[in-house]
Order: structure tokens, then C-alpha cells, then sequence
């Protein structure tokens, strides 16, 4: 899959774009620069699959966790991350294999814990300003 959002004015659309695609997967791994996008992507996603709270970034706590119409919904970035053990203390099995929906941004510092099915999302800031959304799985990633 290939999204591209030319303004954040676009990023509704590319969010209905994007979860019509999303298949039966659960685990998203959202890949990106500082600033590329993935919070406020993710965030048009939350919106657009019916999440009615205010929608923050969870840099701080770690994971935040949203109702949607479908079930709840987990939010995780995992930046502040210094080691595993964190991760394995806060029970991310209960998150990852809940069935839930998991969004994770700064994947690459968890990246042995990922369910294998996770799917990865690149998020690219393109030189005219606007982002490429791009979806793989992660057997794919590995060997590129």
C-alpha cells in the first residue's frame, strides 16, 4: 500500500485510505523521522475509526488506550524506552496479542518483541512538504 497526504489538510482522507486497506492485521509498527508524521497520522486514524477522546500523544505514558465503536484501541510510543525489561513490566503481550488494535510508533527499539504479523508503516516527509505512507510486513522489512 502507497498513501500519499500532500497537506495535513488531506490526512482524513489518507486515514480512510489507509484503514480500508488495513485488513485483519492488529499490530501497526509506524516507522518515521522525528517529525515525519506518525503522531498525527496516527491520530486521523484514531478520529476516523470513531475514537471520540481527546487524542494525545502517549510519549510520556508510554501507551494510551481509546474506545473505539469496535473495542479498545492501544496507542504506544515507545521513545522514552531505555531497555526491555520496560516494556516486558508494563505486560505488552496482554496489548500485542489482545486482538485489540495496536498502533506503535518508535518500533525500532521494541523490534525483537513484534508480533510477527505486525505490519510496518514508513512514514516519509517528501522534499515538496507533503508525506508517503508505505505498508509492508515485516518479513519484507528484514530482508530489504
Amino acid at each position: 500500500m502507497e498513501i500519499r497526504i500532500q497537506s495535513i489538510e488531506h490526512i482524513r482522507e489518507a486515514a480512510r485510505q489507509f484503514i480500508s486497506q488495513m485488513g485483519h492485521s492488529t499490530v501497526f509498527a509506524f516507522y518515521g523521522k522525528m517529525g515525519a508524521g506518525k503522531t498525527t497520522f496516527i491520530k486521523a486514524v484514531c478520529q476516523e475509526l470513531g475514537v471520540d477522546d481527546v487524542i494525545t500523544s502517549p510519549t510520556f505514558a508510554i501507551v494510551n488506550e481509546y474506545g473505539t465503536p469496535d473495542g479498545p484501541l492501544y496507542h504506544f510510543d515507545f521513545y522514552r524506552i531505555k531497555k526491555l525489561e520496560e516494556v516486558y513490566d508494563m505486560g505488552y503481550e496482554e496489548y500485542f496479542y489482545s486482538g485489540a488494535l495496536c498502533f506503535i510508533e518508535w518500533p525500532e527499539l521494541i523490534e525483537e518483541l513484534l508480533p510477527g504479523d505486525a505490519l510496518c508503516i514508513s512514514i516519509e516527509e517528501l522534499p515538496d512538504g507533503s508525506r508517503l505512507v508505505t505498508t509492508g510486513n515485516r518479513a519484507a522489512t528484514e530482508t530489504a
